[in-house]
């Protein structure tokens, strides 16, 4: 089962007959897919676009198989890139999505970096590519120079964790914790937004295709890189990352100095999701971006 946000209006998948059309004649707009990241985290975050929707721009959300309200198998051979990759494309196919507009967020700018280079480019008007690698090799070095950053203490039961392989001890995901909150974002409490504070159901999926955190990497998509197949994609692309990223600004670059003709935006105050971090601004560049490739 998959959700998805129409001017704040949620849809489950098997109920939408009734909206395709309306989907695809949105003022002559393109609507943009937005596609989350993870694996294993949810289209919850890109509520955060909720006052952006009641422009005349429609917006369209989905939950991922293995998080959200989608199914959630038991199967690990599910947990795969072509797994999402192939829902990507049955999503566009059942809402009938013929011209769009993409945003994929840390992973969800992988996937569309894969759809785009091994699938198909047909009626994508343009790419937002927004914290995301092209080569996890790269981010995993970089997590580890980040580390460097944080304190002596943190930096110890982080390598040992790695060291014994275990990840539940109290040090550890103490240290982890600080590490995704400098980098990443804050663990949501009363005070954060509404569906930050949301459950994302993506543990297993983030498990098995990630691996236990950010800088391991050891599961099913830990070989991912499309580097070298950058050079293919022919549709207009903007990258953005933050300056206090998880996706550094070496890791922005790797990409957009691969794809043709990209361009680049660094938000200056931001950890791994502007939209949250500077909101308004993230808006702006999105608008304008979309109004520009229209």
């Amino acid at each position: 089962m998959y959700i998805w946000k129409l001017k704040k209006v949620t849809c489950r998948f098997t109920d939408i007959k009734h909206t395709t059309e309306s989907l695809a004649i949105s003022d002559n707009k393109a609507p943009p897919l937005l596609i989350h990241g993870g694996p294993g985290s949810s289209h919850n975050y890109f509520e955060l676009l909720d006052d952006y929707a009641n422009t005349s721009r429609q917006l369209i959300m989905y939950d991922q198989v293995g998080c959200g309200k989608s199914s959630i198998p038991d199967d690990e051979s599910v947990y795969v890139k072509e797994t999402w990759a192939e829902e990507l494309i049955a999503l566009r196919k059942y809402l009938h999505l013929d011209q769009i507009h993409m945003l994929g967020q840390s992973w969800g700018g992988m996937l569309e970096m894969l759809y785009l280079t091994h699938y198909s480019q047909n009626g994508v008007k343009s790419v937002m590519i927004d914290g995301s690698p092209a080569s996890l090799e790269l981010w995993r070095q970089e997590q580890h120079r980040l580390i460097k950053y944080l304190s002596y203490e943190d930096r110890q039961a982080i390598a040992e964790a790695e060291r014994t392989g275990d990840f539940t001890g109290p040090k550890y995901l103490a240290a982890n914790d600080r590490y995704m909150e400098r980098y990443c974002w804050d663990d949501p409490d009363e005070n954060s937004p509404e569906p930050l504070r949301r459950p994302t159901n993506g543990k297993k999926a983030s498990l098995i295709a990630e691996g236990p955190n950010e800088f391991t990497e050891n599961g099913t998509i830990s070989d991912f890189d499309v580097t070298d197949d950058l050079k293919n994609i022919h549709v207009p692309v903007l990258v953005t990352n933050g300056t206090d990223d998880l996706c550094t600004p070496l890791i922005a670059k790797s990409v957009y100095d691969h794809i043709p003709n990209a361009k680049w935006h660094l938000f200056a105050n931001s950890r791994h999701l502007a939209l949250l971090d500077q909101h308004d601004e993230f808006i702006q560049v999105l608008d304008t971006w979309l109004n520009e490739n229209d």
